[in-house]
């Protein structure tokens, strides 16, 4: 059983490295941005409302995000684990995940970080605009959440770096390279 979060800047690979250890240990993986995008497209009050947020780059609101994260963590799946991916994004929604857990009765195994130069993020991020014709994802915007991110969710290092969960991965390396760092620094 593993009960994880990734975090990092966006680009820094959460998504893609939290699809390769669900598989690992058969958790499922909670994006709250998925989440958000499929409420968009799907056209919902909540994606409507969030999508006014995210086209600017900014973060959704917290009890919208909190109510999303908590209703989906009592889902049956999650009995033996979960990876949030993307979630908390501030101390704030760290304080009331920690709440949900210890209501739940569950706690935190890991909190990985993937840390990667603003240079490179910007890079990836453009590069994923075109592949996967992202709005959310053009050089204005892109600033602009790495700024939003500098801001309110780095603070997080600094949360969970007192608890003794907190493992820092150098997201630079071939995909596989930090795969097995992952893995070891959460065993």
């Amino acid at each position: 059983m593993k009960r994880l979060i990734f975090m990092g800047p966006p680009g820094a690979g959460k998504g893609t490295q939290a699809d390769i250890i669900k598989e690992k240990y058969k958790i499922p993986q909670i994006s709250t941005g998925d989440i958000l995008r499929a409420a968009v497209k799907n056209g919902t009050a909540m994606g409507i409302e969030a999508k006014k947020f995210m086209d600017a780059g900014d973060l959704v609101p917290d009890a919208v995000v909190i109510g999303i994260i908590r209703d989906r963590l009592v889902e049956a799946d999650c009995a033996n684990g979960f990876i949030l991916d993307g979630f908390p994004r501030t101390v704030e929604q760290a304080k009331a995940l920690a709440e949900i857990l210890k209501e739940l009765h569950m706690e935190l195994d890991s909190v990985v970080n993937l840390d990667v130069p603003d240079e490179e993020l910007v890079k990836r991020l453009l590069g994923r605009a075109i592949k996967e014709g992202r709005s959310d994802d053009n050089e204005e915007t892109i600033k602009n959440r790495l700024h939003t991110y500098n801001t309110k969710t780095l603070p997080l290092i600094d949360f969970y770096k007192g608890t003794g969960i907190l493992r820092q991965i150098n997201g630079l390396g071939s995909m596989e390279e930090i795969t097995n760092t992952i893995l070891k620094s959460i065993q």
